[in-house]
């Protein structure tokens, strides 16, 4: 998989395929709102308080602020109740502004924010005393450090003080969200089984690239290896400390292509290898706009999994993240 920076560089083409979708999902009406959503992937950012690094590169669509009065805006009429906060991929300064201010955010109650993954370094010893800091507030729930940036190591994850770091996070009652590429999942594997007692979860169907599972998918070589994709997804499923994440993979989803058709076979791969205890929902917004809006990927996930039971359905898209994350 290309790196961030490549990634977004390469995604501004997608958004081509938007007004595609849209024409091609005009015609299908959305379910019923009736079950209600909570997010767990809500990214938020103030670019007068902060300027995370990558955003530099990013397409002009995400080199704007974005809060909670255009996160409600973008949620409008799809019954999301409440939402957890992840991380932006700060610079390791802001961290402790950013967490801090999430604090403040979610204790305000003045939108659907109730809880945040912050971002942290665990391959630094600093790290203990960091998340030490943050372990006491109840709103924090996990940490994540994007695994497939620029600057991130090859195996970085599986070194002696990150895995003594994702273990402290255990120990504390936190979690750990996986965000690398598809091909890097064994990497992921590896750590959640030296760290028996940290819950993981698998971000945004282990960043797996919707175009490579299209049966005339052509053009340049392949981001990464399906079958190894499938692979990893199913051996991580195996671990009883793992979940996944359906989220993210609107933002690559590939033009010309109607959404359902080129998302349902990773989001039907994950649901199966996981089952209906073990996922989550997340909206991934504002970064999903690169292939689509947030009512495109509420809808075109709606559809995907309209054929199973409606248990299922609200243990994915809410009962499991309230119980994951102890919210109330």
């Amino acid at each position: 998989m290309s790196t961030r920076r490549q990634f977004l560089s390469t995604s501004a083409a997608a958004a081509v395929a938007v007004a595609l979708n849209e024409t091609v999902n005009a015609a299908v009406n959305s379910p019923p709102a009736d079950i209600p959503i909570v997010d767990t992937h809500q990214h938020l950012w103030d670019l007068s308080q902060v300027q995370p690094p990558w955003l530099s590169g990013a397409p002009k669509i995400l080199s704007q602020t974005y809060g909670l009065a255009e996160y409600a805006k973008a949620t409008e009429g799809l019954n999301v109740v409440q939402a957890v906060y992840m991380e932006v991929d700060v610079a390791p300064e802001d961290q402790v502004k950013e967490a801090d201010t999430l604090l403040e955010i979610c204790r305000s109650k003045k939108g659907p924010t109730v809880a945040a993954v912050i971002s942290g370094r665990p391959g630094q010893e600093s790290f203990a005393p960091y998340i030490r800091r943050y372990a006491k507030d109840k709103e924090i729930k996990g940490v994540r450090q994007v695994l497939h940036a620029e600057t991130a190591e090859k195996a970085m994850c599986l070194k002696p003080q990150f895995v003594a770091s994702i273990k402290l996070l255990g120990e504390l009652g936190l979690s750990f969200d996986l965000c690398m590429r598809a091909g890097e999942l064994s990497d992921g594997l590896a750590l959640a089984k030296q760290c028996p007692g940290t819950r993981f979860i698998v971000d945004h169907c282990g960043n797996a690239d919707p175009s490579v599972f299209l049966k005339n998918a052509a053009g340049d070589k392949p981001a990464h290896d399906p079958q190894k994709w499938r692979d990893d997804i199913k051996a991580l499923a195996d671990q009883e400390n793992v979940i996944c994440k359906i989220s993210g993979i609107i933002a690559r989803a590939p033009k010309g292509v109607a959404f359902v058709e080129s998302l349902a076979p990773i989001v039907n791969h994950c649901l199966d290898s996981f089952g209906p205890d073990r996922v989550v929902f997340g909206g991934d917004w504002p970064v999903c706009l690169l292939g689509g809006s947030y009512k495109d990927w509420v809808t075109t996930l709606r559809q995907i999994i309209s054929s199973r039971p409606i248990a299922d359905q609200k243990k994915l898209l809410h009962q499991n993240a309230r119980k994951f994350y102890g919210l109330s």
